[in-house]
C-alpha cells in the first residue's frame, strides 16, 4: 500500500526549500525518516537538476537507504515557481516526492510514476482543486495507493 500525501500553495525561497517542503510530507506521513528531505537536497547538489523531468515538474527522491520507511508518493504544488537551473524545464511549480524502503520498490514506484506522467498526471495535478484534489489525482493515477 502506497502512502499518498498532497500539499497546495506551498511557498519556497528557491529549489532547496521546495525540495525539503515536498519531502517533508513523506516524513509527516511516516513513509520517510527525518533525514530524508536533506538527502533529497543532496541528490540535486551532487547530480544537478536532472530531477526536473518535464516542463515545471520535479521528481524529488533519494536512495531507499537514506530514509525510506515505506512506499510513499506526495504531490506538492507551489504558490510560485522556483528555478532549479535546468536549461529546458525551469521554472518548477509541481513536485512529486517519493520514497521506498528498498531498491525493488524504488524501481517499481519510479515505473508507476513514469506511466502515470506519460498518461497526463502532471496536467491532472495542475488542474486539481486544493490538496484533496491533488491527493485524489495521485490515488487515481497510482492504483496501488
Amino acid at each position: 500500500m502506497t502512502v499518498v500525501t498532497a500539499a497546495d500553495g506551498v511557498t519556497a525561497d528557491g529549489w532547496r526549500e521546495a525540495v525539503v517542503r515536498a519531502a517533508e510530507g513523506l516524513v509527516e506521513a511516516g513513509a520517510a525518516g527525518p533525514g530524508y528531505p536533506e538527502a533529497c537536497v543532496r541528490v540535486v547538489e551532487e547530480n544537478g537538476p536532472y530531477i526536473v523531468l518535464a516542463k515545471g515538474l520535479a521528481l524529488v527522491h533519494a536512495r531507499p537507504e537514506e530514509g525510506g520507511l515505506a512506499v510513499g508518493v506526495g504531490a506538492t504544488r507551489l504558490a510560485a515557481p522556483v528555478e532549479f537551473g535546468h536549461p529546458d524545464n525551469d521554472p518548477v511549480d509541481l513536485l512529486l516526492a517519493f520514497c521506498t524502503p528498498d531498491p525493488d520498490a524504488h524501481v517499481g514506484t519510479l515505473s508507476a510514476l513514469a506511466r502515470a506522467l506519460s498518461a497526463g498526471l502532471a496536467d491532472r495535478l495542475r488542474a486539481a482543486s486544493g490538496p484533496d484534489g491533488l491527493e485524489h489525482a495521485l490515488k487515481e493515477a497510482l492504483p496501488d495507493a
